[in-house]
């Protein structure tokens, strides 16, 4: 089996390459800090919860074996502390909401409007995507998250949430339905011509 670069600088932070887990960090620290404002909807927060995530990874350097990719095995270690942040009841935002442009940026998935009704449908459909994911439950909002946001495979989603993959479809698969309706609500109310066209 391959190694892949992440897997080999991995192992290289288990040797004690400080640079090593430098690269890394600098790598997924952007995702791991977005992941963990969608559970917590606080930005100084979701950077500390990706600080600890990132203690935890180091701490698991010398156990780590590369059977799965690094940034499943990442998105593990994160899915279980994000988890655990919210069941503890301390974070119950009413909705997610959108992300500023430095944001966005970072997220590389900033649209640039044309003109100020683009420009406010794009903040209103952030905003409909932010309030049906705050709706969901934390394992399908977690789920979705790492299929739409992170691209990542049914499979390696299914390792980093310790579940099957029939269950991780499912939980996506809600999590879709849930998106959609509420953009649907979203493009009736903004243009309730459309459905008479």
């Amino acid at each position: 089996m391959e190694v892949d670069e992440d897997a080999e600088l991995m192992l290289r932070v288990a040797a004690g390459d400080k640079s090593a887990f430098a690269a890394l960090f600098d790598r997924y620290q952007a995702s791991i800090c977005r992941f963990a404002y969608r559970f917590v909807g606080d930005q100084a927060r979701a950077e500390e919860l990706a600080q600890e995530i990132f203690v935890k990874l180091y701490r698991s350097a010398k156990s780590y074996r590369p059977s799965a990719k690094l940034k499943t095995f990442l998105f593990r270690v994160a899915s279980n502390h994000c988890l655990n942040e919210v069941r503890r009841g301390e974070y119950r935002m009413p909705h997610v909401e959108p992300h500023t442009e430095e944001q966005e940026g970072a997220d590389g998935q900033a649209q640039h409007a044309s003109g100020p009704d683009q420009a406010l449908e794009g903040k209103e459909l952030e905003r409909a995507v932010g309030e049906a994911l705050s709706k969901m439950s934390e394992r399908e909002r977690a789920a979705f998250t790492m299929c739409r946001f992170e691209g990542m495979a049914y499979r390696d989603i299914a390792f980093a949430l310790s579940a099957s993959e029939a269950a991780v479809k499912s939980l996506i698969h809600r999590a879709t339905l849930a998106v959609a309706r509420r953009i649907e609500e979203l493009q009736a109310g903004l243009c309730p011509a459309r459905s008479q066209a």
